[in-house]
């Protein structure tokens, strides 16, 4: 939070007006490498930090108090050679509820295809309309896809624009020799991520980021039990894309995000509606289905 404040700070004293989109907290671990050096991970962390709050993402104009809260962790556990790395990075963002001081999350993707080159003296630069090396093009990806999850969560597939960015971003990567980016590698990867999501068969899901915060937590105030019918009625949206694509990865983000607030949200429900969205869930979410079934117990 020190290293966001004093961001601020200093491009208020330079005189640019903050319109950026996000509010990332960056953190970079490299305990696990051995003979690392702590200045080059620093430099790491900070060139990320500027990277992904200084720079606009969209035309859009966001007050200060509008940036989307988010994080980026990247765990190094390995020194391939004297600038390359492997390791994890796992993204999270959320979006506040209306009148309330709750933040909901909207994202939560651990992604372990992360082998990157890091120069401390070299700057790091995204370039928007090509492959830009392995962690700008990573950063640029996932910061279009935090976009394109939070827009869905305000307007009916208003993220689509910023996942046709990630997508393109995905196109520029084929040229990679690093895994993550291309379909016949996994079927949880950055390319079925956003594959998926601009995937017909997934709109269901789409659709649900709209109504379950819009139509369902942003009324929670108002209405508890019509909200939580409604949160109810766009998870049961969810299974013809089950019935598809079992186990999807993007329903296992979905619920990566979701999971601790949905059992918090059932906790009061009445025994009926315990009972309806715990089988519901135990079929969609099986990894989970040990937590779902304690809510009927």
């Amino acid at each position: 939070m020190a290293r966001i404040i004093l961001f601020a700070l200093l491009f208020s004293l330079s005189g640019v007006v903050f319109s950026q989109e996000l509010n990332c907290v960056v953190d970079v671990n490299s305990r696990q490498v051995e003979g690392s050096e702590r200045t080059m991970f620093d430099e790491m962390q900070r060139q990320i930090f500027q990277l992904v709050n200084g720079r606009k993402w969209s035309t859009d104009e966001f007050q200060t108090h509008e940036r989307i809260e988010c994080s980026i962790l990247i765990n190094l556990t390995e020194r391939v050679s004297a600038n390359e790395f492997k390791g994890n990075i796992q993204i999270q963002a959320s979006r506040p509820i209306f009148n309330s001081g709750y933040n909901s999350r909207i994202m939560n993707v651990r992604d372990e295809n992360f082998t990157i080159r890091f120069n401390q003296f070299e700057p790091l630069i995204y370039n928007e309309n090509a492959y830009s090396g392995e962690l700008a093009t990573i950063l640029g990806y996932y910061v279009y896809m935090i976009l394109g999850y939070d827009y869905d969560s305000y307007a009916f597939e208003g993220g689509t624009k910023y996942f046709q960015r990630a997508q393109q971003i995905v196109n520029f990567a084929q040229a990679s020799t690093q895994s993550g980016w291309k379909a016949f590698e996994d079927k949880r990867n950055r390319y079925w991520l956003v594959e998926n999501a601009l995937s017909a068969r997934f709109k269901p899901l789409r659709k649900l980021y709209y109504d379950y915060h819009i139509k369902g937590f942003d009324l929670m105030q108002q209405d508890m039990g019509r909200s939580r019918r409604q949160i109810t009625a766009s998870l049961k949206s969810l299974r013809p894309i089950h019935d598809v694509a079992p186990s999807s990865y993007n329903l296992q983000a979905l619920f990566n995000a979701k999971l601790q607030e949905v059992l918090n949200l059932y906790e009061e429900a009445t025994p009926k509606e315990k009972t309806e969205i715990s089988e519901l869930l135990i079929i969609i979410d099986p990894g989970n289905s040990n937590k779902y079934d304690k809510l009927r117990k």
